[in-house]
């Protein structure tokens, strides 16, 4: 029972990660997965997150065998 955990751009650098596995537990969202690889970090304003490529909020929930991803700001000229 795991969960899948991408990061993007300047977080995969500030995590010095792309790709983390989870052991699932019940009663996980977006947010507290967040905290969990961070250990503890602030998540950074404005960051989107995604549960099976879909656009989520930190409250959505997550089950087992899902893939939560987090996207850094886009910033452009």
């Amino acid at each position: 029972m795991s969960i899948k955990i991408k990061l993007f751009a300047s977080l995969a650098e500030s995590l010095k990660r792309r790709e983390v596995v989870l052991e699932y537990e019940e009663g996980m969202t977006a947010s507290s997965v967040w905290a969990e690889i961070s250990e503890g970090a602030v998540l950074p304003p404005d960051v989107m997150m995604a549960l099976n490529m879909a656009y989520c909020e930190g409250d959505a929930e997550i089950e087992d065998g899902d893939e939560v991803a987090y996207f850094p700001p886009v910033t452009g000229g």
